[in-house]
């Protein structure tokens, strides 16, 4: 593979993305890039398809996948690189992620309905594409029912953290997260930190094998960028970049390749988790 440019934290339907898998890739092939990574949060069902297309039109696929952890005041979300999709163990756990997914939607439909604004599970799941449910499919149902007007109004009116109809998810620990990505032959990466805002949990997670920080990220200033480059250079991390895509129907519309790093940048994480492997064997 040739240098050029990179997206390394892209989503797909295969979670809460509205690109399929084959979208995606031919969407990165339109934008120039030579690489990308599926980081589906709590799924690794897209990555055959997007390594199938990825294969036909010469853009190199990443598989990867985004855990989402819950911390006390927050949450701080883990990106793993080069993971094993078909580990037994990681399958589990994204199988008991998706249980508490499905238990905390309903739960918030509950406390939506009790706040006298009816939907169905039907209704949520005819936006995740038989993907893992979460809170973007509830705002999307939201929209459609006419209930807001927006992505934006269903978190701060009903579902995001302080709203009425919020639900916590069971708990998994970023440490926990970290080890489940070394184990399955994965790379792990904090993702987004300037979002999270827990800078001060990033020693116990390089303990716990953090191996790299999204530093470039759509929402980080320059600052940030700049910040978050020194931390990863200071703790011997791998400096990444991504655009987090969600697809063009979703509220942001960060599309592939709004943050990009160096094609060298995966020849990093390939060898990291080589490395990673060849102390388990």
């Amino acid at each position: 593979m040739s240098d050029g440019s990179v997206d390394l934290h892209c989503h797909t339907t295969a979670s809460d993305g509205t690109f399929t898998p084959g979208e995606l890739v031919e969407e990165a092939r339109r934008r120039g890039l030579v690489a990308i990574a599926v980081t589906d949060h709590d799924s690794v069902a897209g990555i055959d398809e997007a390594m199938a297309g990825g294969a036909a039109i010469g853009v190199e696929i990443v598989p990867g996948l985004e855990l989402s952890t819950d911390v006390d005041d927050g949450e701080v979300h883990i990106l793993g690189y080069f993971i094993d999709p078909e580990d037994r163990k990681l399958l589990g756990l994204l199988e008991s992620q998706r249980e508490s997914r499905l238990k905390r939607v309903r739960k918030m439909l509950d406390r939506l309905s009790d706040l006298g604004v009816e939907l169905s599970m039907d209704e949520v799941r005819r936006f995740s594409d038989g993907g893992p449910l979460g809170r973007p499919h509830v705002a999307q149902a939201l929209i459609r029912a006419g209930e807001v007007g927006s992505w934006d109004e269903a978190f701060s009116r009903y579902i995001g953290r302080y709203a009425p109809a919020y639900v916590r998810r069971s708990k998994l620990s970023p440490h926990d997260a970290i080890r489940a990505i070394l184990a399955a032959g994965g790379v792990p990466v904090l993702a987004h930190p300037g979002l999270s805002g827990h800078d001060g949990m990033i020693p116990s997670l390089v303990e716990a094998g953090l191996a790299g920080i999204e530093a470039v990220y759509p929402d980080h200033s320059e600052e940030q960028r700049a910040r978050y480059a020194g931390l990863a250079r200071r703790y011997g991390l791998i400096i990444t970049a991504g655009s987090d895509c969600h697809g063009p129907r979703s509220s942001s519309g960060i599309r592939v390749g709004f943050a990009t790093t160096d094609y060298s940048v995966v020849r990093q994480l390939r060898e990291k988790a080589l490395m990673e492997k060849g102390r388990t064997m």
